[in-house]
């Protein structure tokens, strides 16, 4: 693949390369067997902060926890959940109690701290003092929030746990997929204590080896892992997981054509235009090394107006509209982003989740949105509209595609960059009118982004960034607590979003994709919506 890289410029080829080879022992003589192609390979662009899953908050700590720990219950590639260390589960007492049965063959990682045989099984007291770390102050876990909604949890007994709700919350088996609620064992935290990020014992496919903070991080094939595929087989497949800390795409993606590492994640325009075409296929030159998959993503992209502020502009539903149909996305997402990515057509709910609907958003409408700023300059007496964008550096290149396209229309947008830390103070304290943001799920449930025009989750106390309030919103909201079916439940997001979407306090720009870009020898690696990384179930075959 080497005429594929000839865009880097020489010093690229000096970048540090480790190579990592797993050899083993045979046991009956003392030949060494390679099984270098049995390592999947991996990059992160910053340092894994904590391999405790009471800290996985970044995606790249999420990455390298999940290989390591498991939970009560799962998520497949369609976002439906499905048991893991929970074998089933009941609902009952109007959908306020949750009782898990767990699996009688689940141990975790040997560590010689255990008191017997190096490991001991997960027991439900196991969950219990996981769940009650989650929420000590002393540790101070940024996923506390999750269990906000829980009244009490509890063993039963060794093989059952029992958690009960303050209020019916349909969304709860979603949350409890979050690598903050994996099961960790007491002795060795209680040993280990902070220094337990980086000495974890849990129950995954793989097990931790060896972590040289922002230069490799390695982890084993966990031998006795209690999930099988679908003929029965242990999982994992693979010997060992090695990854890099190359600070940069460009750096990353060089490494990746040379064979060095086995996918990246994402597309940055560092590369973009070199492996991609515009539509958004792989080019020739490619196609025959590299396999590229691409899905939805749960995260919308958007532009929001702060709905409190004594700017007339930003107070007028017409100038609102004719922002959102007065631009063309499809345009935007072809020349920007290579065609990855959805155009937001449809509401602020992501494709991928249900309650989406792609027609109650808006469309391009050029000569509509002339109109409603003719009409807007008409009411007011504002004969040159003009309106301030805040945004990054990184989202530069949207913005002022919109600020040219409204400009057609008589609307004036200046654009104002600022550091990421400033806009995301800025947006929680209301002191940007009309700014530049993003929602990625904490979970894959609609009620989560619905809860960012909640009335009463107004920022800084809430995630209501744009202070929308709609009482007939609100009892919507409320009523989908209540909600137990999921069919009816998505009409009700449904009906919600197109509220939000008739008052217009945002302007949806697209809906991510995840993409990913590995070598022909990999095989099994799936997408999933909220861009996790599933690599037990993944094979890796000799060139």
């Amino acid at each position: 693949m080497t005429q594929a890289i000839h865009f880097f410029s020489a010093s690229f080829f000096k970048i540090l390369c480790i190579p990592f080879f797993i050899v083993v022992c045979s046991c009956t003589n003392n030949t060494k067997i390679n099984k270098d192609h049995l390592v999947f390979r991996y990059n992160e662009h910053k340092n894994i902060g904590s391999l405790d899953p009471a800290f996985s908050k970044d995606l790249a700590d999420i990455w390298a926890t999940h290989q390591l720990f498991n939970g009560l219950v799962q998520m497949d590639h369609q976002l439906n959940v499905k048991p893991c260390i929970a074998k089933n589960w009941t609902i009952t007492d109007s959908a306020t109690t949750y009782t898990f049965t767990l699996r009688n063959d689940v141990y975790f990682h040997k560590h010689h701290f255990f008191n017997s045989d190096s490991t001991r099984r997960v027991n439900a007291s196991d969950f219990e003092y996981s769940f009650s770390r989650l929420q000590d102050k002393n540790v101070a876990s940024p996923g506390s929030w999750v269990l906000n909604k829980v009244k009490a949890y509890t063993a039963l007994n060794d093989s059952i746990f029992q958690v009960k709700l303050k209020q019916p919350f349909p969304a709860f088996l979603g949350l409890l997929t979050m690598k903050y609620c994996s099961v960790v064992p007491k002795e060795i935290v209680t040993h280990f204590g902070n220094d337990f990020r980086s000495n974890p014992i849990g129950t995954g496919p793989f097990k931790f080896k060896r972590w040289e903070e922002n230069l490799k991080l390695v982890f084993r094939k966990n031998n006795h892992y209690f999930e099988t595929d679908s003929l029965g087989q242990n999982l994992p497949y693979l010997e060992a997981i090695a990854i890099t800390f190359l600070p940069d795409k460009q750096s990353e993606f060089l490494q990746f054509a040379q064979g060095n590492i086995d996918f990246v994640s994402g597309l940055d325009g560092s590369y973009k235009d070199e492996i991609l075409t515009s539509q958004g296929k792989l080019k020739s030159h490619y196609a025959k090394d590299v396999k590229m998959i691409r899905g939805p993503y749960l995260n919308t992209e958007y532009l929001a107006f702060y709905m409190e502020t004594d700017v007339k502009s930003i107070q007028a539903l017409k100038l609102r509209k004719a922002i959102n149909v007065g631009f063309d996305r499809t345009k935007m997402m072809t020349y920007l982003r290579n065609g990855i990515g959805i155009p937001a057509n449809g509401g602020f709910i992501p494709k991928g989740l249900p309650g989406f609907d792609p027609s109650i958003g808006f469309t391009y409408q050029p000569e509509l949105a002339k109109q409603l700023v003719s009409e807007f300059i008409n009411e007011t007496g504002i004969k040159n509209p003009e309106i301030t964008l805040t945004t990054t550096s990184n989202y530069l290149s949207f913005c002022e595609f919109i600020q040219r396209e409204l400009q057609k229309t008589g609307l004036l947008v200046n654009v104002d960059v600022i550091p990421p830390s400033s806009l995301k103070d800025a947006k929680a304290n209301g002191q940007v009118d009309f700014f530049r943001a993003s929602w990625i799920a904490d979970y894959p449930d609609a009620e989560n982004y619905l809860s960012l025009y909640y009335s009463k989750n107004f920022a800084p106390f809430g995630p209501n960034y744009t202070h929308f309030k709609n009482e007939v919103f609100d009892k919507m909201y409320e009523a989908s607590y209540l909600e137990t079916q999921p069919e009816a439940r998505a009409q009700l997001y449904t009906k919600m979003d197109s509220l939000i979407m008739e008052a217009a306090p945002i302007v949806p720009l697209f809906y991510d994709e995840v993409v990913r870009f590995t070598q022909k020898n990999i095989t099994g690696l799936g997408i999933n919506p909220n861009n996790l990384l599933e690599l037990k179930s993944v094979k890796k075959t000799k060139n």
